[in-house]
């Protein structure tokens, strides 16, 4: 490796290195969440049903951890700068196509493929990229906005999207992308980067083990709340009697472990891995990865949960919900950047383990003040926790990762670190989405066989019709169906009631479950240095 280059050459242009590399993580999280409030539009302006954008939106997140771990090691040998734009051109070719695809097929191919195998090498060299062009003591700060920039770009992506679809058109949202891309393009010419002396290999055993492990563990994942976990739903697949899921999800794993003995082999053999496997003997490195996981989980499934409060449960407009998460955005960027500022010899450890309890605090206290009477204001002071406990993470945990390894093997790091955030964050969505329905229907089963002014037979069929789940409905949703069958105002309004309790006790329990992830998480954060690394790793 060529030594590296331009390392805060000035102020000015470490600010817009800072600003390119946290506009392109921005824009590869609001596509997470930006269309989440306009997929039944989207669906019939493209000709298809809700489960096809739906679809599609699974598809994106398969691409993207199929070929995390490739993307990294690309940057590696091509130049993470190259690697970057490469991505930012591949991306931008996706949303252009997304913008103007009349149909699902084209939408597929735009939003799925060629934005998920832009992202998957965008991410890995925006990790590499902070590493080459700040000084160690410089990265917490850095990483930190970054990921902040991220965080607060699944925050906004409702409001985005909503304001959009509203007033304007969805596929405006996608024509943006591609300005912001070609903004980004001009800007990234700023960028330092290290040349690489060592001839391109890559190992295509090592890209197939890791791409099909971790791309079939995920589609078991985003398959759980449609399948069920471990026993299967009604019609769903099965075998043995155990849900697909399970299945799936073991078969990844034993293909991540086969793609891991692979890489070692190659190690013994002195050849070229994708990724070397005695990074993940590194202490520190894995506590950074490990809370890497735990932070996305966590994150993700907060924004699931809170939205679907606001904009379901309260029947909030898609604006006013991401007004109402606001707050979560503010303290969120205000923690990953001041506290680097304002404590740049803090103890990292202790910085996450606090991090970790605001999570907690944030869950435990949105959990306690979830209530039939409540209103759109008790989020508020939740959400001010959870932003400042994931500003906390993000403030560290970057500069943790990296700083595990030589920096010659940075882009690798970002290709397993985004790769198991990205197992987090899928894990996170079913895990909150499962808990809730199934918390949901036995609430509101229990609710309909105790109430008098039900039917039996009422009772009995709804208990045999909501085998696989009741749907998470808002009031309107369900008083319109209950219009429409013709059932008497007594038993509409035992209905309403059933479910407006229900609901509650469906977010109470995802809240919980998340809760309990960040407890967990706490007995991992052990494996976080005490100290600020001041010198780049050898």
């Amino acid at each position: 490796m060529a030594p590296r280059a331009g390392t805060d050459t000035g102020t000015a242009r470490a600010r817009l290195v800072l600003l390119t590399l946290a506009a392109g993580q921005f824009l590869m999280a609001l596509d997470s969440s930006v269309m989440n409030v306009s997929i039944a539009t989207v669906a019939e302006d493209v000709g298809t049903t809700v489960t096809g954008i739906q679809g599609a939106i699974t598809a994106y997140t398969l691409v993207m951890a199929m070929f995390m771990i490739p993307g990294g090691k690309v940057g590696a040998l091509i130049g993470r700068r190259r690697a970057f734009m490469i991505g930012c051109c591949v991306y931008g070719c996706g949303s252009l196509t997304t913008a103007l695809a009349p149909n699902l097929p084209v939408l597929l191919v735009g939003w799925a493929f060629l934005e998920g195998v832009g992202a998957s090498l965008i991410l890995p060299a925006i990790v590499a990229l902070v590493a080459g062009n700040f000084a160690t003591e410089r990265r917490p700060a850095a990483y930190g906005l970054v990921a902040a920039a991220g965080a607060v770009a699944i925050a906004l992506g409702p409001l985005i999207g909503g304001v959009a679809t509203t007033y304007f058109s969805w596929r405006w949202v996608f024509a943006g992308e591609v300005l912001v891309v070609l903004g980004i393009l001009v800007l990234a010419r700023r960028i330092a980067d290290t040349a690489s002396d060592e001839r391109p290999r890559i190992d295509l055993v090592g890209v197939v083990l890791s791409a099909l492990g971790l791309g079939i563990f995920v589609y078991g994942v985003l398959r759980s709340d449609e399948w069920g976990w471990f026993r299967p739903k009604p019609d769903a697949p099965s075998w043995l009697g155990v849900s697909l899921v399970v299945w799936l999800m073991l078969a990844g794993l034993l293909l991540v472990r086969l793609f891991l003995h692979w890489e070692a082999r190659l190690v013994a053999r002195r050849r070229e891995p994708l990724v070397d496997p005695s990074m993940l003997e590194n202490k520190q490195l894995t506590g950074g990865l490990t809370m890497f996981f735990f932070q996305y989980l966590v994150q993700m499934g907060v924004f699931f949960v809170v939205p679907l409060y606001l904009s379901v449960a309260l029947g909030l407009s898609a604006l006013a919900t991401g007004a109402r998460l606001l707050p979560l955005s503010i303290s969120l960027l205000a923690a990953a950047v001041l506290i680097p500022r304002f404590f740049p010899d803090v103890s990292p450890r202790r910085v996450v383990r606090l991090g970790v309890l605001a999570l907690l605090a944030g869950a435990v206290v949105l959990m306690a003040a979830l209530d039939a009477d409540a209103g759109a204001e008790v989020v508020t002071v939740p959400l001010l926790l959870i932003g400042l406990g994931m500003g906390s993470l993000a403030s560290q945990l970057g500069s943790v990762t990296v700083s595990a390894v030589p920096e010659r093997q940075s882009a690798e790091v970002g290709g397993v670190q985004n790769a198991v955030t990205n197992l987090g964050a899928s894990i996170g969505t079913a895990l909150a989405g499962s808990i809730m329905i199934a918390a949901l229907t036995s609430s509101f089963l229990t609710s309909v066989e105790q109430n008098p002014a039900v039917p039996t037979a009422v009772t009995s069929k709804a208990t045999v019709e909501l085998q696989s789940g009741a749907p998470f409905l808002s009031d309107a949703q369900l008083k319109t169906a209950l219009e429409e069958a013709g059932a008497s105002t007594e038993l509409t309004q035992a209905t309403l009631d059933a479910n407006a309790e229900a609901r509650l006790d469906g977010l109470r329990a995802a809240l919980a479950i998340l809760a309990l992830t960040a407890l967990l998480a706490l007995f991992f954060t052990h494996r976080i240095p005490t100290s600020q690394p001041r010198s780049a790793a050898p």
